[in-house]
């Protein structure tokens, strides 16, 4: 349907991610339908690490698309990165992408790939041979930066219109794809890939991250390493991969006879103000987020949430008293799932990941169940539709949200295309 305050509609004609749980979105999907998970226990040689739980991509990825030039210069997330890209455009303009060059000229195309922490574990590392051995990688500076994802991305598909790379820890996937139907709604540019990916192994920066208490402390059980909502949840577990969809605008993917797999008719994002871990306790950045993407798609309510979910004591209530705020009480009858369930935590990749799965949701009819949901905490009382998927009759509308450190707030709703 038309929207009134959307200068152009933005459809979603392609989408691709790699994480542990597969190298493309159909082994994803497919995994979570059969409800595998995607990490694991690994023990990491520095005691000083108490967290057990990591999602590792387990096979060796497949970079023979690219050529030697652009991968020297392109650290792991932003090869992740590269092969989530390729599986999006080849979706969405064929194997040899001529579709492409065809209806979108290089700067009426962009790129807007976030990362949380870009390439932390290569300055890391590069740092650590400096110092021990006086000497490091010459392209230490290039694969550290945070916005060599979309520089690559730009250079090996010759996007040369609107580039930008987000840093908002985990709402960055969803503010990347936010922000690039915003760039599509404004002019700017025609066709966007938009996504997010990360991955962080080394030991300072698990370090870093598990010395604040947010990564989950169950140290044998892998159902209770990350169960959402959940009331023996204890922290989110840490996983890597990338996620990207490709955007256009409507009216050219129609001339051009693309498979239109949805809309994007919302986007929200607000931020809490309050503090850099800790979510806001009036919930405000989190509900405005929803109610702007809410207002902008001109609905009240939607059909299905794929939730932030991480499996933290404060996200999940949290989470769960915005929601109330936001539908009143039709939220107790509003299936919520969190898929992280089975990925873990892809930190700026999240969002983008979610947002495809929430495409697949409408897609098939099929809301992935909350797993390892044994004893749902009271303060977390709503549908989360525990260990067994639900097929319903008909998804017409999802809202993807999520929330990073930092305070940052992302709601992305997605809508059958009509």
């Amino acid at each position: 349907m038309e929207h009134e305050n959307s200068r152009q509609r933005v459809v979603v004609t392609g989408y691709g991610a790699v994480t542990s749980l597969g190298q493309n979105v159909e082994e994803i999907w497919k995994a979570i339908m059969d409800y595998k998970i995607g990490y694991s226990r690994y023990e990491y040689s520095d005691d000083s690490i108490t967290a057990k739980f990591f999602g590792k991509i387990p096979f060796e990825l497949n970079l023979s698309p690219f050529s030697k030039r652009i991968l020297k210069n392109t650290p792991r997330f932003g090869r992740l990165g590269l092969i989530a890209a390729d599986e999006a455009l080849k979706m969405a303009f064929g194997d040899d992408l001529s579709e492409l060059d065809k209806h979108y000229p290089p700067f009426s195309r962009g790129v807007i790939f976030g990362t949380g922490w870009g390439g932390a574990d290569a300055l890391a590392q590069n740092s650590l041979s400096y110092n021990t051995e006086g000497f490091a990688s010459p392209l230490t500076n290039i694969l550290s930066m945070n916005n060599v994802g979309s520089a690559i991305m730009s250079m090996n598909w010759n996007l040369r219109g609107y580039q930008n790379t987000p840093v908002s820890a985990c709402a960055t996937g969803g503010i990347a794809i936010g922000d690039a139907v915003e760039i599509i709604r404004s002019g700017r540019a025609e066709m966007m890939i938009a996504g997010g990916g990360e991955s962080l192994n080394s030991d300072l920066n698990i370090w870093s991250i598990d010395i604040l208490n947010a990564l989950s402390k169950e140290q044998e059980n892998v159902e209770t390493a990350c169960c959402p909502f959940d009331r023996n949840r204890n922290g989110f577990v840490l996983s890597e991969g990338a996620a990207v969809l490709c955007l256009e605008k409507y009216e050219t993917a129609l001339t051009r006879g693309a498979t239109i797999l949805a809309e994007v008719t919302g986007y929200g994002n607000c931020s809490d103000a309050y503090d850099v871990t800790t979510p806001a306790p009036d919930c405000g950045g989190r509900y405005h987020a929803v109610k702007y993407a809410l207002k902008q798609a001109d609905i009240e309510l939607v059909d299905y949430v794929n939730a932030h979910g991480t499996s933290t004591q404060l996200n999940d209530f949290n989470e769960t008293e915005m929601l109330k705020m936001v539908f009143g009480d039709s939220v107790y009858s509003l299936p919520i799932s969190s898929t992280k369930s089975y990925t873990g935590h892809l930190i700026a990749a999240a969002g983008a990941l979610e947002s495809i799965l929430s495409i697949k949701s409408i897609e098939t009819n099929i809301i992935p169940a909350t797993i390892h949901l044994n004893n749902p905490d009271p303060g977390c009382n709503l549908d989360y539709v525990p260990n067994k998927h639900r097929q319903v009759e008909n998804i017409q509308s999802v809202l993807n949200v999520n929330y990073g450190f930092g305070g940052s707030n992302s709601a992305l709703i997605f809508e059958r295309y009509k």
